[in-house]
């Protein structure tokens, strides 16, 4: 099998990432979005270990959703008057 940008694709040894979509092939790796949501590299050595596998069972992970941080209110500090701090 020729592994090509967006093929989809099984991973024979780990059947429980489900299936993925093959996102980039340089001559020594692809990186495939499998469904159980993480992106992996896979050596072009282990090839072999890719099985072709039907369009409608890549199930994209769902979109993260954002985190809003809490914003921390800014105090202001009243100024004392040099001479009542001496007083």
């Amino acid at each position: 099998m020729t592994i090509k940008a967006g093929n989809i694709v099984s991973h024979a040894g780990a059947l429980e990432w489900g299936a993925g979509k093959v996102l980039e092939v340089t001559a020594s790796m692809a990186t495939i979005q499998f469904s159980d949501g993480k992106s992996r590299k896979i050596a072009a050595s282990h090839f072999t270990t890719l099985q072709p596998t039907a369009t409608a069972s890549y199930i994209p992970p769902p979109e993260p959703v954002p985190v809003v941080k809490a914003t921390r209110l800014k105090t202001t500090r009243k100024k004392i008057p040099l001479a009542a701090k001496d007083a």
